[in-house]
């Protein structure tokens, strides 16, 4: 039932004091299906909001006493916001009712009230999908990428069946960077996949060094091939003792290129292990 007043000697039937014993265990419950102003009868009850769309409660001065409380429960799929009108609500939470939620206003005085909002949120779980782990219903949840599913940047994994789109592939490197040479130079790390020319008036030398300087993976790459100039390129080993070099040259260990404009490939095969091949003397 709303807040009663009396008046001094008045008598209360037994019937009268049923009820307000009653008010204490089930409230006088007033259901309303649209945006509501609060009026002083509403005091000590329960106010109920069912709308599908928004609806707000608004709270004007000089409608209540302090000491005064009613609650507000909102069981519509609508958002209900609890309103200041001419009165001051305040509040640490949040002043909006999700469905089901309820809360309690409070008056310090007839024109000051504080809103108690229980509002947890909407968020009822959280559901791991495809390619996460973890999840949960209750408490501090989290979520993490299933790596047996996912590929990340950081957990080495093994791709079957995947199309890569514009891929940067670091070792071995396949991207082609062009440098001219004029002078015998040798090979050295960041130079995997890149094209070299020479050009000079007399026999340079391309050299492929020992593992121990350069120790690129095996499946490495370097082109290169004779632009110009009267001396005609070869390709060797800084250290024949330590690097092998093969290839289809008149000799297999310096193989030359064999024309201007020929190029030839070297391909790295185990450790200080490499083949040249392409048009070669």
């Amino acid at each position: 039932m709303s807040k009663q007043v009396f008046t001094v000697g008045q008598v209360l039937t037994a019937a009268e004091m049923t009820t307000l014993q009653a008010n204490d265990y089930n409230q006088t419950v007033s259901a309303k299906v649209a945006s509501y102003v609060l009026v002083a009868a509403d005091a000590g009850t329960r106010i109920t909001m069912s709308n599908a769309s928004a609806t707000t409660v608004t709270v004007n001065t000089a409608l209540f006493t302090a000491g005064d409380t009613l609650t507000i429960t909102n069981i519509g799929v609508g958002v209900c916001t609890i309103l200041a009108g001419t009165a001051t609500v305040s509040t640490a939470g949040s002043l909006a009712l999700n469905q089901y939620d309820s809360g309690t206003l409070y008056f310090t005085s007839t024109g000051v009230a504080i809103w108690n909002g229980a509002n947890p949120g909407d968020i009822t779980g959280v559901t791991a999908g495809t390619g996460l782990s973890g999840g949960g219903t209750s408490g501090t949840v989290s979520l993490a990428i299933d790596t047996a599913v996912t590929a990340d940047l950081t957990t080495a994994q093994t791709l079957t069946n995947k199309t890569l789109t514009t891929p940067v592939i670091n070792s071995p490197k396949i991207s082609s960077v062009y440098t001219a040479k004029t002078s015998s130079y040798t090979f050295a790390s960041g130079d995997e996949g890149n094209l070299f020319s020479m050009n000079n008036a007399a026999t340079q030398q391309f050299n492929i060094p020992t593992d121990a300087t350069f120790s690129c993976a095996v499946g490495t790459e370097i082109n290169v091939f004779w632009i110009t100039g009267a001396g005609q390129p070869t390709v060797g080993a800084v250290t024949p003792g330590t690097t092998t070099v093969i290839s289809t040259g008149a000799t297999s260990a310096t193989p030359k290129l064999r024309v201007a404009n020929s190029g030839a490939t070297c391909k790295k095969l185990a450790a200080n292990s490499w083949i040249v091949f392409g048009d070669l003397a």
